[in-house]
C-alpha cells in the first residue's frame, strides 16, 4: 500500500503593524542624532531638515514621532504635486517621506521649500542618500537641497540590533528566548531590513510547521535558505 503524503501546511501572511510611538522607539548610538533632532524642534538650525539613513534605519519612525509632536501632515515625495503644497503646509509642519532621484516632481518640491520659508513652516524630509547624491535637473532646487542641514542615521550596533530583533518578534507576538536572539544576531546581515525579514520568515515557518520558535528552527531556516540560495538579505552564508 502506498504511503500517504502529508499535505504541506500553509501559513497565512497576516498583517503585523509596528508601533511608531515614542515609547516604542529603540534608541542607540546609530539613531541618537535623529532623536535629538526630533526633540530639539522648534529650535532647528533651519526650517527644513533632512533625515538621511539606509532602509529600515528608523527614519519613518522618527518622522512619525515628530509628526505626533508637531501636528504635521505626512506625504510621500513621489506623490507631491505643486497644487497640493499649500494644503500640505496648512498645519505649519510637514513630513516628506522617501525622497529618491527621478521619483518626484522637482518643481513641486521647489515650490514647497519656497512656501515653507515664506510661511515659516517646518518640513522634515527623509531620504536614503545625501542630497548631493540625488540626481536633480532643476539647478535652483539642487543648490537649495544641498544647503539644507542633514542628520544621518547609521546601521545599528550590536546592542541595538539585538533589541530590534526582540522588538520585531514582539510585534508578531512571537515568544523567543536569548538563544534565538543571540543566534540570529550573529548569523544574519547587520541591518534592520535583514532582521525584519528573518523574523518574518521564522514566524511563517513556525506557523507552517506547527512548531515553537527555537534556536533549532532558526538554524534549519538559515541552512535551508543557504541551500536554496535565497537572495534576500536576511539569509547569511555564515556557518552555524
Amino acid at each position: 500500500m502506498a504511503s500517504r503524503v502529508q499535505p504541506r501546511q500553509l501559513a497565512f501572511a497576516l498583517p503585523h503593524a509596528e508601533s511608531l510611538s515614542r515609547d516604542n522607539f529603540l534608541e542607540g548610538p546609530a539613531n541618537a542624532a535623529g532623536l535629538a533632532l526630533v526633540d530639539s524642534w522648534p529650535d532647528w538650525p533651519n526650517r527644513v531638515m533632512l533625515l538621511v539613513g539606509p532602509e529600515g534605519s528608523g527614519k519613518s519612525h522618527l518622522a512619525a514621532i515628530w509628526a505626533e509632536q508637531t501636528g504635521a501632515r505626512s506625504t510621500s515625495a513621489h506623490v507631491l504635486t505643486a497644487a497640493e503644497v499649500p494644503g500640505q503646509l496648512a498645519t505649519g509642519a510637514l513630513v516628506v517621506e522617501d525622497l529618491k532621484s527621478a521619483e518626484f516632481d522637482e518643481r513641486a518640491l521647489f515650490h514647497l521649500l519656497n512656501l515653507a520659508r515664506e510661511d515659516t513652516a517646518s518640513v522634515l524630509i527623509t531620504t536614503r542618500v545625501p542630497a548631493a547624491s540625488l540626481k536633480i535637473e532643476l539647478r535652483d532646487l539642487k543648490s537649495r537641497l544641498r544647503a539644507i542641514p542633514a542628520v544621518e542615521l547609521a546601521e545599528p550596533d550590536d546592542r541595538l540590533f539585538r533589541a530590534l530583533i526582540v522588538k520585531f518578534c514582539a510585534d508578531r507576538q512571537m515568544t523567543v528566548d536569548e538563544s534565538v536572539v543571540g543566534f540570529l544576531a550573529t548569523r544574519i546581515e547587520r541591518s534592520v531590513v535583514a532582521a525584519r525579514q528573518t523574523v518574518e520568515l521564522l514566524d511563517n515557518e513556525a506557523l507552517r510547521l506547527g512548531r515553537p520558535v527555537t534556536r533549532t528552527l532558526a538554524v534549519e531556516l538559515l541552512r535551508d535558505g543557504r541551500r536554496q540560495a535565497d537572495p534576500r538579505p536576511g539569509l547569511s552564508p555564515n556557518q552555524d
